[in-house]
């Protein structure tokens, strides 16, 4: 993306890229770590979770929109677990032997 060139010393950043050699510190190695594991995650919740568009007004609006996304990327988690939870305990007491009457 854009670095900035001309921008202000006041929003001046800095853009690391993948290939990059030089001036890559261990702490910056980590960040491009976490952000590698992050970027999948907010891909799904744009496709998945309305977060591609933004449809409440003003910064309120933003910040409700962020949240619902990420509550709902978490329900969706939650019932994931709950299902393979609940598909495990059904093998179980499947699995019981039958105690025969005697």
């Amino acid at each position: 993306g854009y670095r900035g060139h001309n921008a202000p010393q006041s929003h001046k950043f800095r853009v690391f890229t993948a290939g990059q050699k030089r001036r890559v510190t261990p702490a910056i190695k980590r960040q491009m770590r976490r952000r590698s594991a992050v970027e999948p995650v907010i891909g799904h919740i744009k496709s998945e979770h309305r977060m591609g568009r933004n449809y409440l007004a003003g910064r309120q609006g933003d910040a409700l929109n962020a949240i619902l996304a990420a509550a709902g990327y978490n329900f969706s988690l939650l019932l994931r677990w709950l299902k393979d939870f609940l598909s495990l305990l059904i093998a179980l007491l499947q699995l019981r032997p039958k105690s025969v009457a005697a």
